[in-house]
């Protein structure tokens, strides 16, 4: 262990590692936020911790687990030419779902729901949780074939694992309160789920888009909605004076 903190190149992985692990967890903070903000606002904060206490455990089990985990990248059938994989169908499952919940989402902000007359509709803590729990595993997939191409060294990557959690969990109220504070954001996280959903669809079909197009098009929409936003607040401010 010694050894391994005086080395420059595992410092070096690490630094890089962590990174990689909280530009991959943004999709996640950006689901969570969305689907804690159905809850009673007393439960949303616990929610959060809860779901990324919860994917943290998962993705140090599924570190642990390494041999299982590049196993699932192996075709266990083939149909008609395509080989199909573990991987692939939880990438298929994953993104199938993000799709659902993010038109869903989107449905209910912009036609409104049959039974939300005079108030808010409220999921269920342990619901939420759970959502919150099953589609980390499916990021975790990933994230964890990731720290192994990375890191060479278990420690290392449950290190970089844990601090890229924490910083999600430091991350996940503030932003959490930006989107339900400003509706046109949270319509735009929305949006960011479904693009989402759709490139871990074309992942599971081998049609792999690379992600730096996807968080590109995503950080491009985000300064432009912080424009509009700017543009808002000064047109309030001229008002008022």
């Amino acid at each position: 262990m010694i050894e391994l903190l005086t080395d420059p190149g595992v410092w070096a992985s690490f630094l890089t590692l962590t990174v990689l692990e909280i530009i991959l967890g943004v999709d996640n903070i950006v689901f969570l936020s969305i689907v804690a903000g159905r809850l009673p606002a007393h439960q949303r904060r616990r929610a959060r911790l809860m779901g990324l206490g919860g994917a943290l455990v998962l993705r140090i089990l599924l570190l642990l687990s390494i041999a299982w985990i590049i196993g699932l990248t192996e075709p266990f059938a083939t149909i008609r030419g395509f080989a199909l994989s573990w991987r692939d169908i939880i990438l298929l499952a994953g993104g199938a779902f993000l799709l659902y919940k993010g038109s869903a989402e989107i449905f209910a902000e912009v036609e409104g729901e049959p039974h939300d007359v005079g108030g808010t509709v409220h999921a269920s803590l342990f619901a939420v949780v759970v959502q919150i729990m099953l589609l980390d595993l499916v990021f975790s997939i990933d994230s964890v074939l990731t720290a192994v191409g990375i890191a060479d060294h278990v420690p290392v990557m449950v290190a970089a694992i844990v601090v890229a959690v924490l910083v999600m969990m430091a991350a996940a109220e503030p932003i959490s309160r930006f989107i339900e504070a400003h509706p046109s954001t949270k319509m735009l996280a929305l949006a960011f789920l479904v693009m989402v959903g759709m490139t871990l669809v074309a992942d599971g079909f081998h049609q792999h888009i690379e992600r730096g197009f996807v968080y590109s098009a995503m950080l491009f929409s985000g300064a432009v909605e912080g424009l509009n936003l700017l543009r808002q607040r000064r047109r309030r401010q001229a008002r008022s004076e």
